[in-house]
């Protein structure tokens, strides 16, 4: 088979599975005009805003709740710069998938003359020689560093390392936010539930939202399930009663024990 079936083929089943992932992982936003939510850190003249329409990247720690948007904003900052993009996990990397970050590092820099940007997802979750072997590289400017976490980074990062990043503390999104979110998941044809022609309530919107309580992936994955509930009973609409079946059967779903754990899990 040549090379450019393999590509076509890899690239299918990359859409096919896609389609297949959670509505909140389909729906993550692409660009940072999609984003929604973190508008003190967003808006124009504001932090996250100057650093992207600078393109100069500096070492951060997003610290939120779940759900309010932390590792899709690592990756679309990250994008803003054009830069080597690498993903590591604090739970299942360690020193030697590190070391070989460092070296593809030296390699871009060389060629590029532009730093890797690294993204550490639950950076609480790393282990002191973890942060060790971080730190030099981080000094030197070889790599930025993107990490997220939901605990208090003054706890859980060394200091050496913390000074070297800034902090930027995330909020929990708003209902008003989790609403737009919901009505864009019903409305998008290509990644989300437009397709099935379905309406909502404002109440099953509003119950949604305040279900939620801020996190994104919650009242997606929730949504998820009342329009398949919907399908189930033959209705295109989802009323408030609807809504609170929907969120009965995602509460029965959250065991850390099955598959349905990913849905709730998986970063948003």
């Amino acid at each position: 088979m040549s090379a450019r079936h393999n590509d076509l083929f890899a690239h299918s089943a990359a859409k096919a599975a896609a389609k297949k992932a959670p509505l909140a992982e389909r729906m993550r936003p692409r660009t940072l005009d999609e984003y929604v939510g973190q508008t003190r850190l967003l808006g124009p003249g504001r932090l996250l805003k100057q650093i992207s329409e600078g393109q100069t990247l500096p070492s951060l720690i997003l610290w939120g709740p779940p759900g309010c948007g932390k590792t899709t904003l690592a990756y679309l900052l990250a994008q803003t710069v054009q830069a080597p993009f690498v993903a590591f996990s604090a739970v299942l990397s360690g020193v030697k998938e590190l070391r070989q970050i460092v070296e593809a590092a030296q390699e871009q820099r060389r060629l590029y003359g532009k730093p890797t940007t690294v993204f550490v997802d639950e950076i609480h979750r790393f282990n002191k020689a973890q942060q060790d072997a971080f730190l030099p590289h981080v000094e030197k400017g070889l790599i930025v560093l993107l990490g997220a976490t939901t605990e208090n980074p003054s706890f859980e990062v060394i200091a050496p390392l913390l000074s070297r990043a800034q902090v930027v503390v995330l909020e929990a999104l708003s209902p008003d936010d989790l609403k737009l979110l919901l009505r864009r998941a019903l409305q998008d044809e290509e990644r989300g539930l437009g397709a099935q022609r379905l309406t909502a309530d404002e109440e099953a919107l509003a119950f949604l939202a305040q279900h939620a309580q801020g996190d994104a992936r919650v009242a997606l994955n929730t949504l998820e399930v009342a329009a398949t509930l919907a399908a189930q009973k033959e209705t295109s609409r989802i009323d408030l009663e609807l809504a609170e079946e929907a969120a009965q059967h995602k509460a029965l779903l959250y065991d850390k024990g099955g598959e349905e754990h990913y849905n709730v899990i998986s970063a948003f």
